[in-house]
């Protein structure tokens, strides 16, 4: 995995994870064209999320030399949980940093007696989709429908999935 550790989060680590949080809204924007919304909500901060009262915990991915690389989180819904986010600096991914953090956080939900873990990927990030894959992630729970309401986009490419022969953009 890269020489990266996974540990909990420590409050000196609060400077790596305000990073992370704006290199994942970021590629929110690019993927999107829009604003960075990660969890749902447009007006979360990495301080927000620190602070809110359903999250569980939170980890980080230590690497020996370039320190804090890669942070997921552990959020509580009865009695199951989401990971959200989960995110490695681009220039560490595709090293298995990701799928370590998410084998860490499931196994900290099993400790937990967490019946079900979930994570939310953006339907056009491929690599993240690829990663929760391969991390187990193989159970299709839910699926979240847009009605694009701009004009649409001309000229992009627009990846494709067809789900039950219905064909959806993504």
């Amino acid at each position: 995995m890269d020489d990266a550790v996974i540990r909990p989060y420590r409050p000196a680590d609060h400077a790596a994870g305000r990073r992370l949080w704006g290199e994942l809204t970021r590629q929110h924007r690019e993927l999107y064209d829009e604003p960075g919304v990660v969890g749902g909500d447009r007006d979360a901060t990495f301080d927000g999320y620190l602070t809110r009262l359903e999250l569980s915990g939170v980890w980080v991915a230590e690497h020996h030399q370039a320190g804090v690389v890669g942070l997921a989180g552990l959020v509580l819904v009865g009695r199951s949980a989401r990971v959200e986010p989960v995110v490695v600096t681009e220039r560490h991914r595709g090293r298995g940093i990701g799928r370590s953090l998410l084998g860490h956080v499931a196994g900290q939900a099993r400790r937990r007696g967490i019946s079900r873990l979930t994570v939310a990927p953006e339907a056009r990030n491929v690599s993240a989709l690829r990663c929760l894959h391969a991390a187990g992630y193989d159970l299709l729970s839910a699926v979240e429908l847009t009605l694009d309401l701009r004009a649409p986009a001309t000229g992009r490419d627009r990846p494709t999935i067809d789900l039950h022969e219905l064909h959806f953009r993504s």
